[in-house]
């Protein structure tokens, strides 16, 4: 008998709109293959899971509070499976210093950076970022995903950015990566495939990500020898493990002289039309509904 799947989605993030597509995207495949689905807002869980009584809850959060770990915590009292990874990865993985530093202790390559507080005059800043990154350089909040708030800054423009988000209190300042982007997806404990992205805009940004007016071509499969597929993707794997993640992720990577930089690693990635993972999943032969079906039996084996 098929089980019944409470589909989380909505939420208050900045990535509000997305995560209710991929709660649509995933309500329907479900819905046309027989399942019963219920979708509901964070804030009506309790209710539903009383009333709908769920055997999983697929949890299509994105962004604050619903992968950083708030969620997972609010789900482990109900005692009933969900999707993706647990309380301690999601944090981890949500949080871009914490992650950062586990990826360093690993010898995972990653952009140098540092963390701004906000806290010196614009001139020491210069003169901190010209001695320790150069320009230019990627300016981000730590606990936001799809690219929100992240500017590619030169000296000329780096303070009016920053005055963007100085209600962050603390952002990271990152080396900036030219190059290619490549993105791998894991599945489990299996490296599912990777992706390359050629953004028609400035770098893939959120509406590179999530509009598809905005025209950035998915190649796929990627234009890398062997050996070179095979170090990014095992690099994503061994992130995977180091951050302790659980079902699917995909992590973000730049290629530039011969190097692979990981940038961060995805622990709920989208399932939207243009999401990369099914896109990735399809060309290895698994259809959109075996991943999900796949993502929720991965749920059901958590401890």
């Amino acid at each position: 008998m098929k089980k019944k799947i409470l589909i989380l989605s909505g939420g208050i993030s900045k990535e509000r709109l997305i995560s209710l597509d991929t709660g649509y995207q995933v309500a329907k495949e479900l819905k046309k293959n027989g399942y019963k689905v219920k979708i509901s807002e964070p804030d009506k869980l309790t209710e539903n899971i009383k009333q709908f009584k769920p055997d999983i809850v697929f949890n299509a959060l994105h962004g604050q509070f619903g992968e950083d770990g708030y969620i997972q915590s609010v789900l482990e009292r109900f005692k009933i499976p969900y999707t993706h990874s647990g309380v301690v990865a999601s944090s981890i993985a949500m949080d871009k210093e914490i992650s950062k530093k586990l990826f360093i202790k690993n010898k995972i390559n990653t952009p140098k950076s540092f963390i701004y507080f906000f806290d010196i005059k614009n001139s020491d800043l210069i003169k901190k970022i010209n001695k320790e990154l150069k320009f230019p350089v990627v300016i981000k909040p730590l606990n936001e995903g799809s690219s929100v708030n992240v500017f590619i800054c030169s000296r000329k423009n780096i303070i009016k950015n920053l005055k963007k988000i100085k209600h962050y209190k603390k952002i990271m300042i990152e080396k900036f990566i030219g190059g290619r982007e490549i993105q791998v997806a894991i599945m489990g404990d299996k490296k599912l495939g990777a992706i390359e992205l050629k953004p028609k805009r400035k770098f893939y940004d959120y509406q590179a990500k999530y509009n598809s007016k905005a025209k950035t071509e998915h190649i796929i499969p990627v234009n890398l020898i062997k050996k070179n597929l095979d170090r990014v993707m095992n690099m994503a794997l061994k992130a995977h493990k180091v951050i302790g993640c659980r079902g699917i992720t995909r992590s973000d990577f730049k290629y530039n002289n011969g190097k692979f930089y990981l940038l961060e690693i995805n622990t709920q990635p989208g399932m939207t039309k243009l999401s990369l993972v099914p896109e990735i999943a399809a060309y290895k032969g698994i259809s959109f509904i075996k991943l999900i079906e796949w993502i929720l039996k991965d749920a059901t084996k958590k401890k």
